[in-house]
């Protein structure tokens, strides 16, 4: 069967003009030859003013020698496939466009077609601009972590050694020794947690995760020890149950500041008059490990705060010590253990959280 040769440009006429894609013939002298619909409609131009001009009239300045050096490469035979660049609408709008140029040397013409990625390019943006963002304020976290945790250390060795100082011999009362007794070991375990978070932070810009198996029943005891008091006067009260999992395979750290902060938070929101009851077990599902948080405490309207809750600086009360910090860093460490938090809370009867981790 013989192929008959098509003779002129009318039979694939209506694939050139109605194509939403962007259809050009430009010559070797750099001018446009033929173009669709399409393309003079995104430009803004007339047809005959985007043949008058040379094609590097309309590329974006910046773009102008990579368009050139690229293109010299086109009148070499080089084929050209997705080639990004900016170009100039009449409206002065810059639209982003990838191309595909093929070369036809004996004729002396470039048969292109391009694409609108300015959508993708805008995205590419703002997702730089929130990376960017998000690492300014982790810097500057870090930053404050190392200040604060370097400048604790001295007044608390101070305070460790007036401690040492007292001569218990000479005091007689026994209330007033348990209290002596509960500031030295305060104190120590504030050394020893200023301590862990320098080198968690070292640790951390050396870029070691250090996961490792940790003991649930382990990092709670730890907590409940070191909030003795505040758990004595607001009369809280536990129950615990990690009989589904034991251990997890986390960065220690990371779990022990994510139970503070929720064993804290459940405290601090306590309903007034009513001792604050949490709850805290493991859960094995299908697709790996739950830690499930639950408190009596005032609650929130998650309708109101549910968009803002992990924010940096959100506050949803106006109780004295509310920061906007702790969960922030709670969804932030969860984060980095590869995990995901869950929240469900109602006005004047708890919250409740789910930390989901992946075996």
């Amino acid at each position: 069967m013989e192929i008959k040769n098509i003779k002129n440009e009318f039979d694939l006429e209506p694939f050139f003009s109605l194509s939403h894609d962007y259809l050009c013939i430009a010559g070797y002298d750099g001018y446009f030859r033929k173009i669709n619909p399409a393309f003079v409609k995104l430009m803004g131009y007339t047809q005959e003013e985007l043949f008058a001009n040379p094609i590097s009239h309309f590329v974006h300045p910046e773009d102008k020698k990579n368009t050139a050096d690229t293109r010299a490469k086109i009148l070499e035979g080089v084929p050209l496939l997705h080639f990004q660049n900016r170009y100039l609408k009449k409206s002065g709008e810059i639209v982003w466009l990838t191309w595909t140029s093929i070369p036809v040397p004996d004729k002396e013409l470039i048969y292109a077609i391009s694409k609108n990625i300015t959508h993708l390019k805008k995205l590419e943006e703002d997702r730089h601009i929130r990376i960017r963002d998000l690492t300014s304020k982790n810097s500057g976290l870090t930053q404050l972590s190392y200040t604060t945790a370097h400048d604790l250390r001295s007044p608390v060795n101070n305070l460790i050694s007036l401690v040492n100082l007292l001569d218990r011999s000479k005091i007689q009362d026994d209330e007033t020794l348990l209290y002596l007794e509960l500031l030295e070991k305060s104190v120590h375990k504030l050394k020893a947690t200023l301590n862990d978070q320098v080198d968690h932070l070292q640790e951390n810009r050396l870029l070691n995760r250090n996961f490792e198996p940790v003991n649930l029943k382990d990092i709670i005891n730890n907590i409940v020890g070191s909030l003795q008091s505040l758990i004595e006067e607001t009369e809280t009260s536990f129950e615990i149950d990690f009989s589904e999992i034991e251990f997890l395979k986390v960065n220690k750290f990371y779990l022990n500041s994510i139970f503070l902060n929720l064993i804290t938070n459940s405290i601090k929101y306590a309903k007034p008059g009513i001792p604050p009851i949490i709850s805290i077990s493991s859960k094995k599902n299908e697709t790996g490990s739950q830690i499930h948080f639950v408190d009596n405490g005032t609650g929130f309207d998650m309708g109101k705060s549910e968009n803002r809750l992990f924010e940096l600086h959100q506050k949803f009360t106006d109780h004295k010590d509310s920061k906007g910090i702790g969960l922030y860093l709670v969804k932030s460490y969860m984060n980095s253990l590869g995990g995901d938090i869950d929240v469900k809370s109602k006005t004047g009867v708890g919250t409740s959280f789910i930390l989901s981790f992946k075996d």
